[in-house]
């Protein structure tokens, strides 16, 4: 049972309109050579959710966004996403914003197919007035009010791993996996890029077996892309790169996206971008963040 895929394979799976779930946390473990190669292709109308990072601004700069579904979109020590900004500032896109936890909630219900879970986060805030889709229901045993937090369905779930094997048991050794399990679950099709292809013998380990957290049925396809997550971090492998976000940030005030496109992704391969950032080895060696 061989899953490997190419990220061609994997974004020639995806059509227009989907809802697609991208794992990681801003600018934490994000798919992004996935991100890259749909920024290639002709999808568009996409419904994204995602605690967003420059995933999310780099697909709503090229038009490929109809709908996002967010918590937050940031670069974390560059605290707004610039163009995830523009969009939702210049009304470009649809948006459902919601607290963390509930998102949670949303995948959690898709996960167990249920129509919703019912939860206190929200009550009596905006979250509530801005979201018609999210209603407030009577208990049936007794006279509180609940948030009933609708399931968040995924067609399709991107994620990027630390290791894979190529029957798609995924290991994530960052110390934390962020939601990246709940959107496999709630997905009906997981694709994962990952930093190494490994024996299945090598999850035979306990220590190693208790860092895989989603079940190999889950996962449609695995992608070998050493370094596919960068610009963001992939601990303990590699840190994010802040030069080149400070980079990507600016071009947001100075050429717009379309320059960063051309100089980093257009007619490029992932290696081709790699080698445009300075190569595998300098990824490698990014300094992983002190907070």
């Amino acid at each position: 049972m061989n899953k490997q895929m190419s990220l061609q394979d994997v974004v020639g799976q995806l059509r227009d309109g989907m809802t697609i779930g991208i794992g990681g946390w801003g600018p934490r473990r994000k798919p992004m050579a996935l991100i890259r190669e749909i920024l290639k292709s002709d999808l568009k109308d996409l419904t994204i959710v995602a605690y967003g990072g420059a995933d999310v601004g780099m697909l709503c700069a090229a038009g490929k966004v109809k709908k996002v579904v967010f918590a937050f979109v940031s670069l974390d020590f560059i605290p707004l996403e610039p163009y995830f900004r523009q969009a939702r500032q210049n009304g470009d896109i649809e948006v459902m914003e919601i607290d963390e936890g509930m998102m949670l909630l949303g995948l959690r219900a898709a996960a167990w197919d249920c129509p919703f879970i019912p939860t206190k986060v929200g009550l009596g805030t905006d979250v509530i007035k801005y979201n018609a889709d999210i209603k407030v229901i009577d208990s049936p045993y007794d006279d509180k009010e609940w948030v009933a937090m609708p399931a968040l369905k995924l067609d399709a779930a991107l994620i990027h791993a630390n290791r894979a094997d190529t029957r798609g048991v995924c290991q994530i050794t960052s110390p934390d996996h962020h939601m990246d399990d709940w959107f496999a679950r709630a997905a009906e099709k997981t694709f994962v890029t990952t930093e190494e292809i490994v024996d299945t013998e090598f999850f035979a380990d306990e220590a190693e077996a208790r860092m895989v957290f989603w079940e190999r049925s889950q996962t449609t396809g695995v992608v070998h892309v050493p370094g596919g997550a960068h610009p963001t971090s992939c601990a303990p492998n590699y840190g994010f790169d802040v030069p080149h976000f400070q980079e990507y940030n600016a071009s947001a005030k100075d050429g717009g996206f379309a320059a960063y496109a051309d100089k980093f992704i257009t007619g490029k391969s992932e290696d081709e971008y790699q080698q445009a950032v300075g190569g595998l080895d300098a990824i490698q060696k990014l300094p992983k963040p002190v907070y």
